[in-house]
């Protein structure tokens, strides 16, 4: 493999997906990162840096590390990040750096009749539909050699959040919500680390819509999930949000992977298992 020049800044690196991102380069690149909270292990590590998106101005991570390359997996208050994707902006401007932006399957979710595409039209009616929206339309303005837009399904791992509450729930005999009506897809940390650390090496741009490349029903997945996890009878609340089938789902057209870097559900859940 060619000896890559990238020096990675992962903003969010403490984060469930960040993390997985940071491990997955960190013994390929320069890789830094930030984290949010005071944590031993991350204080001993010189090449991640303590980082508020509330309260610290990103502009000084940016001139001590220089990155050549942002990932933003930036989690926290929705104006405090739109600000901080604005510093991001002006660095990208003056220094021709590349963001990659881990984007979410809700800047769809006002649409419910079809999954969605790379070049659709993006339309949400939730709050973090809009703030996504909002920062994708921002680095849109940019050159296209300088940016590219992940969109997200929801992200397994044995370290989810997702996964994390259902175990909660289950251990303190709560209802599990689910959502019989959504026809979604799903993706793994191990395969979206694989996919970015794909797109930098072969210097890809533009969006890319990263879910399995197949579909399920809400309820039905949760339900495969809650098997893997314990054999005990649990509690459901099913919540019909529509009457209709709707879609949450991002599908690629334009943008696709190679046959080894796709996924489907069957292959979440069997990741899911081994661990």
């Amino acid at each position: 493999m060619l000896k890559q020049k990238h020096t990675i800044l992962i903003l969010g690196a403490s984060g469930f997906i960040g993390n997985a991102i940071y491990k997955e380069l960190c013994s390929y690149f320069r890789t830094f990162g930030t984290y949010s909270t005071p944590n031993k292990e991350f204080e001993e590590n010189n090449h991640l840096f303590q980082y508020n998106v509330e309260e610290d101005d990103v502009f000084e991570i940016l001139e001590t590390v220089k990155p050549t390359l942002i990932i933003s997996a930036l989690r926290g208050d929705f104006h405090a990040q739109v600000i901080a994707h604005q510093h991001i902006l002006e660095y990208l401007i003056t220094h021709k750096s590349k963001l990659i932006f881990l984007s979410s399957s809700n800047v769809f979710d006002a649409y419910s009749k079809y999954p969605s595409y790379e070049y659709d039209k993006t339309l949400s009616h939730s709050i973090y539909g809009h703030f996504k929206i909002k920062i994708e339309n921002m680095l849109l303005r940019l050159p296209k050699k300088q940016v590219v837009i992940i969109r997200l399904p929801m992200v397994l791992g044995a370290q989810s959040p997702r996964v994390k509450d259902i175990k909660q729930l289950i251990k303190n005999n709560e209802a599990i919500e689910v959502f019989p009506n959504i026809i979604m897809n799903v993706t793994s940390d191990f395969k979206v680390t694989q996919q970015i650390h794909y797109i930098i090496n072969r210097n890809k741009t533009g969006v890319f819509h990263l879910g399995s490349t197949d579909l399920v029903h809400h309820d039905d997945f949760i339900k495969d999930i809650i098997k893997i996890i314990t054999a005990k009878k649990v509690n459901y609340k099913h919540v019909y949000t529509t009457n209709e089938d709707r879609y949450l789902a991002v599908l690629p057209k334009f943008n696709k992977l190679p046959k080894h870097l796709q996924i489907s559900s069957k292959q979440v859940l069997e990741e899911l298992d081994k661990s």
